[in-house]
């Protein structure tokens, strides 16, 4: 692993960089969001989990769509709950998600140092074993509402880059992967196979979440939850193409405030020759960290959306 003073430098002489900022009439409006939200990013982290749970609730009454969906998913997924028990959780997750948002800004661009206290980091012996002779590591997460922060922590300790979804809106994409490259070592949009492919092959470390329905890239249906779910099965297509490790990284914010990052040893025997299998096993590792802490879920995708030829539509 390498110290902050090298990773600060490495940042530095990496090429990556979002260009200029888009300023024409069309983004203001993005821009005042983006200003309202980097303030909002230097409140007190006590003010902001203060007002995080109020805005946790008020989320779930003004998304109303969205509340719905994490409603059926809470009732695919935990069927044997308790309606009493499964609104409970519901009003955990908004919760979450509140705090989550000031979370997300304060990763961007603002200051962690108070969520380096009382951290918890476990597993990185298993990334060292990971990397052994110079082999990229494939890191592999869920969408939780700690993702953001969670990451920007662990970069603390290892030199991550991030693939991720770009942006519909070319403010918001400039913002978010400025803010992004203060610590991830690169960031590479879901297109660029080839870049982060290189940044494998020469040993680095690549983080991503594949665990949401998108039109994007192979996908095929594996079970989640016991159910069918459309998974992307870009961790086997990259670790194949690559000869990259796969270790799981898991995280939690603990009920005493502090955070918790947990790595797990590399999976064993993979890739495989069989794409499917290895989506599922990727999958059951993600419902694992879910079921360890549900709450911190983002159960509000509409993650059963597709499902395989003849079954009824799950939302509506």
């Amino acid at each position: 692993m390498t110290d902050r003073p090298a990773r600060a430098a490495a940042r530095q002489a990496t090429p990556f960089d979002p260009g200029p900022a888009p300023i024409q009439p069309s983004t203001w409006p993005v821009w005042l969001g983006v200003g309202v939200a980097a303030l909002a990013a230097r409140l007190p982290w006590s003010a902001q989990r203060a007002l995080g749970r109020p805005l946790g609730a008020v989320l779930k009454v003004v998304l109303g769509t969205r509340r719905k969906v994490a409603a059926r998913n809470l009732a695919l997924c935990f069927p044997d709950m308790s309606t009493a028990e499964r609104a409970r959780l519901l009003d955990q997750a908004f919760t979450a998600l509140g705090v989550a948002l000031f979370e997300f800004a304060r990763a961007w661009w603002g200051d962690v140092a108070p969520m380096r206290k009382g951290l918890r980091v476990e597993g990185l012996e298993h990334l060292k074993a990971a990397q052994a002779g110079g082999r990229g590591v494939i890191v592999i997460s869920g969408h939780f509402t700690t993702l953001e922060l969670s990451a920007r922590l662990m970069c603390d300790y290892a030199p991550l880059a991030g693939m991720y979804r770009p942006h519909a809106t070319s403010a918001m994409e400039w913002a978010v992967k400025r803010g992004r490259l203060r610590y991830a070592t690169a960031m590479f949009g879901r297109d660029e196979l080839r870049p982060a492919l290189k940044h494998l092959k020469q040993g680095g470390l690549l983080w991503f979440a594949p665990d949401q329905d998108t039109r994007r890239g192979e996908s095929v249906f594996v079970p989640f939850f016991g159910r069918p779910a459309y998974s992307l099965t870009s961790t086997h297509q990259l670790a194949r193409l690559s000869g990259a490790a796969v270790v799981t990284f898991a995280h939690e914010r603990r009920p005493d405030g502090g955070y918790t990052l947990r790595l797990s040893p590399a999976l064993e025997d993979f890739p495989s020759n069989d794409a499917t299998a290895d989506t599922a096993r990727v999958m059951a590792a993600i419902e694992a960290m879910v079921r360890a802490v549900p709450a911190q879920y983002l159960w509000i995708h509409r993650r059963f959306k597709r499902q395989p030829e003849g079954r009824g539509q799950l939302y509506k």
